[in-house]
């Protein structure tokens, strides 16, 4: 039998029965409510254990969404410099063309409006040499007013590029022959110069007066 010496700190739940009998219902109801007790720490530990998990999974998916905006904005703006940087090379390279283009015009403007200079001036030339031409034809072309002409001679056709053209035998071309006389020949195999009536001249490939002959053609 237990003896209670009053220093017995037990509850009065806690205390054994004295005849070795099994616990009452209020004594196993009390257990069953200390083990309850002792198991609900655990369950709201697991519980914030998960809750944290959630709660860095949201924090890391946030953290990568936010290095993925400035990821995707610097892209778009890389994006947007190169198409920017091939229209400005476009656009330079349009300009270089513009400016090559001009440059090849104006050259070509230049040389043309020099020989239509010289053309203008020649032209008014060509009946002195047409008289230097026939006083050399003549015998004529002789003293010191002979050499002077056949300088002036020589500077039109050497200085300025210009040439005389138009022989009897050339082969007739309305291009550069001007016919004002025509004959048959059983001899001529094709139209050709039979008569040099005036000699024609060209500056270049520019005629400036065409060779005026008398063609002979086949019967």
């Amino acid at each position: 039998m237990t003896v209670n010496n009053g220093n017995d700190e037990r509850t009065p739940e806690e205390w054994e029965p004295v005849d070795g009998s099994p616990p009452d219902d209020a004594s196993q109801g009390a257990e069953e409510a200390r083990a309850v007790d002792g198991q609900k720490p655990l369950a709201e530990e697991a519980t914030a254990e998960r809750a944290g998990e959630t709660t860095g999974s949201a924090a890391a998916a946030e953290s990568a969404e936010e290095l993925t905006d400035p990821l995707s904005e610097a892209m778009a703006t890389i994006s947007s410099l190169e198409e920017q940087l091939a229209r400005a090379r476009a656009d330079h390279y349009n300009l270089q063309q513009e400016y090559h283009g001009y440059v090849r015009r104006s050259k070509q403007e230049g040389v043309q409006r020099r020989e239509e200079g010289i053309s203008a001036v020649i032209e008014t030339l060509l009946p002195v040499l047409d008289d230097i031409e026939l006083a050399r034809q003549h015998g004529d072309l002789s003293g010191p007013t002979g050499l002077i002409a056949e300088k002036v001679e020589q500077s039109l056709l050497t200085n300025y590029g210009v040439e005389r053209f138009g022989a009897v035998g050339d082969e007739f071309d309305p291009q550069i022959h001007e016919a004002l006389m025509h004959e048959t020949s059983a001899e001529a195999t094709s139209e050709t110069v039979g008569t040099l009536i005036q000699p024609g001249y060209r500056l270049g490939d520019k005629v400036l007066r065409a060779a005026r002959v008398g063609v002979v053609s086949p019967q």
